[in-house]
């Protein structure tokens, strides 16, 4: 028995929920599903589903395992589907994981115009600001932002990810606007909650020299958007990429301060699993997202 085969047995057990609806949607018999099961999980040394008189669940090893399959299965009818049409459409499936706030504020409209020009194509999106592992979890690609020094990923840079210290006008016009840094730890400050040391904020001061301040945390929240509205509402210095607040800036409602510090600039990168070939509709995706967010500086900041 081929190993395809296997997988397709494997994949609409799991899809269909047992072994005879599996049966069903294949046309074999019964005792066929069960026994090509059981052959897989014999060559792979490994136990995929639990069986019991009612229902069948996926083991830890089962669902890395059906995760892989599918995307496999996907990039066999992609490439045959290429063979047969000399100008096929993208099919399959698509799996990626994109950071919140950048992905609803500025991925999320490209995705859908992407989907336009797509039809034949199924997305599976996973907004969230958590470090997946792409290989284990059977995801396509990651946009993620970040300073990519060293990774056993491939990735692509897509645009620069600049950021800076913020306030609403009610708050300065009441507390006054910070001149160097070391006054932020006389300020309200409204921290996002995810970095591995939050209250620290690094810079490079006016004269060139890296520096960094503890500030006086008011509010720390692991929700970008709080930390927005809490800022609006005057509670508080926030230091925020430019592409989340940059229409606040733009009306008036946000202003810049510090203005002569620099703050750390990442970037948003597509990244890829070694382990797997970048498939049509991966590259031709990535391929979309570069050109759309191109330009220097990025629209968001032109925009501010």
């Amino acid at each position: 028995m081929d190993r395809l085969a296997h997988m397709e047995v494997f994949v609409a057990v799991v899809e269909a929920g047992g072994i005879g609806a599996a049966a069903d949607r294949l046309g074999l018999a019964k005792s066929a599903v069960s026994r090509r099961l059981a052959e897989l999980e014999t060559r792979l040394g490994a136990t995929l589903i639990h069986r019991t008189t009612r229902r069948l669940s996926l083991t830890d090893d089962g669902r890395a395992f059906y995760e892989r399959c599918v995307a496999i299965l996907a990039d066999l009818d992609e490439a045959e589907s290429a063979v047969r049409q000399a100008r096929s459409a993208l099919t399959g499936r698509l799996k990626a994981t994109l950071p919140q706030s950048f992905g609803l504020l500025h991925l999320a409209p490209l995705i859908q115009a992407f989907m336009e020009r797509h039809p034949d194509l199924r997305f599976e999106l996973d907004f969230n600001d958590r470090q997946v592992d792409l290989v284990r979890e059977g995801f396509d690609l990651a946009i993620r932002i970040a300073r990519l020094e060293d990774s056993s990923l491939i990735a692509r840079r897509l645009c620069p990810i600049r950021g800076g210290v913020y306030a609403s006008p009610d708050y300065l016009a009441r507390h006054g606007s910070p001149r160097t840094a070391a006054d932020l730890k006389n300020h309200a400050c409204l921290v996002y909650s995810n970095p591995r040391d939050p209250d620290l904020w690094t810079y490079t001061g006016p004269d060139g020299r890296p520096g960094g301040v503890r500030v006086h945390v008011r509010l720390a929240s692991s929700s970008g958007e709080f930390l927005l509205r809490a800022a609006l509402a005057g509670q508080g210095l926030i230091r925020s990429p430019t592409f989340f607040v940059h229409e606040a800036l733009q009306a008036g409602r946000l202003v810049a301060v510090l203005t002569d510090h620099r703050w750390p600039e990442l970037s948003a990168y597509a990244v890829y699993p070694p382990t797997r070939h970048l498939s049509r509709r991966v590259r031709t995706f990535t391929d979309f997202l570069a050109e759309a967010l191109a330009g220097e500086p990025p629209y968001w900041d032109r925009l501010a």
